[in-house]
């Protein structure tokens, strides 16, 4: 399942993009860190009274630290656009499993589905051949023929949806995977098997911590931009005038006036952004805890009851049918409850299905809540690191 979820990973075209965006954000990252002003030179040449030749070079100088402000919003930007990769990742994964899930339940439905047609054939079958030796009436072989062509049509259904169920998981993982990892006969481990990391170590409150700290870094650019950078220039050349060349060099310093626009409405803008990404740190806090506890509450009830319904006698479908057809052999149950108990019994074990596919799909929620979807496909779920594991994979 690993290896299936890798490959995946490699060929989603979501991750290629969301790689080629982590790309941009680390380039992004270096040019914040670059010096934000190049020289400039200019050449000067006059021909009148005064013959005047002149070069000069002048450089603003950022001594404000608009550069150290610009290359801490770049590298909080950063962090942010790694932890959006990871999640990305981690959110393909996701929706890879759960698709995956419904394939194979869909794949165990239609199995079971053929053995109820083939079931229902062969009650159709016995029912013609004791219809002959006058063992049943006409309306019950009718009746045997009905359940066949229900059947017919329900199998139909099954198959529609296996294949809406195939189309669904190679539309998130392509023409990689042609065969498909079994679904494990067993059930998911129980919550306490899983120790869910601390809310503050969870990749989408590290994204969101790191969108704080870029608009906090915002907010002192904003502020050093408020701060004019004067520009110092230096100037050299020769005048000639008759017979008489003098030398000249000169130096000067120039600042602009922050008069006409001070730059204090820039500042209370990055000031409300700042505010509001530490309002939507907090929010995303709530709403991760929120959603843990609720996953967890949801998984073990699901668990729970996929465990009972295993133990009880509502899984035991062959010994079911098999115990029927001989009742009705024996002529101790009629046709109509024949059919009635054995759809019954059908409509239980497709439910039950259905149950253990909820149970799975709740499990990688609650793995994905936890912050533990990739530690558990590596085998780890108590201990290790509590770095999330995908940042292995990002290059420095």
């Amino acid at each position: 399942m690993q290896d299936a979820v890798r490959r995946i990973w490699q060929a989603s075209p979501e991750v290629q993009a969301a790689r080629a965006d982590l790309d941009a954000a680390q380039a992004r990252a270096r040019a914040a860190a670059q010096p934000l002003y190049n020289p400039s030179l200019s050449l000067d040449a006059e021909n009148a009274d005064a013959n005047r030749r002149t070069a000069g070079i002048s450089l603003p100088l950022d001594l404000s630290g608009k550069r150290r402000a610009r290359a801490s919003q770049g590298e909080a930007d950063l962090l942010a656009a790694e932890a959006g990769y990871n999640l990305l990742r981690r959110d393909v994964a996701t929706r890879w499993l759960k698709a995956w899930s419904t394939a194979a339940l869909a794949a165990r439905q239609s199995e079971l589905g053929q053995r109820r047609l083939a079931l229902m054939k062969r009650f159709d079958d016995l029912a013609a051949q004791r219809l002959k030796v006058g063992d049943i009436s006409s309306p019950e072989r009718d009746l045997a023929g009905l359940a066949l062509g229900e059947s017919q049509v329900q199998q139909a259904t099954l198959a529609s949806n296996e294949a809406a169920a195939r189309a669904e998981l190679l539309a998130i993982s392509g023409d990689q995977l042609t065969a498909l990892p079994p679904l494990p006969a067993g059930m998911p481990p129980v919550v306490g098997s899983v120790t869910p990391l601390p809310v503050d170590e969870l990749p989408e409150l590290r994204q969101s911590r790191a969108q704080q700290a870029s608009a906090e870094a915002g907010v002192q650019v904003a502020r050093r931009a408020r701060i004019p950078d004067p520009t110092l220039s230096l100037t050299g050349g020769q005048v000639r005038s008759g017979p008489r060349t003098d030398q000249v060099i000169g130096l000067s310093v120039s600042i602009p006036l922050p008069v006409l626009n001070t730059g204090r409405a820039e500042v209370e803008a990055a000031r409300a952004e700042a505010d509001a990404a530490a309002a939507g740190v907090r929010s995303r806090q709530f709403v991760l805890r929120a959603g843990l506890q609720e996953v967890q509450a949801r998984y073990a009830a699901l668990r729970n009851a996929a465990e009972a319904f295993r133990g009880g006698r509502a899984a035991a479908f062959e010994d079911r049918t098999a115990l029927l057809e001989k009742l009705w052999r024996a002529g101790e149950i009629s046709t109509s409850d024949y059919l009635v108990q054995l759809k019954q019994s059908l409509d239980t074990a497709l439910s039950g299905q259905e149950l253990e596919s909820q149970t799975w799909q709740t499990w990688f929620d609650y793995l994905t809540a936890a912050g533990r979807l990739t530690d558990w496909l590596d085998g780890r779920t108590q201990g290790g690191p509590t770095q999330d594991s995908l940042n292995q994979d990002i290059p420095r």
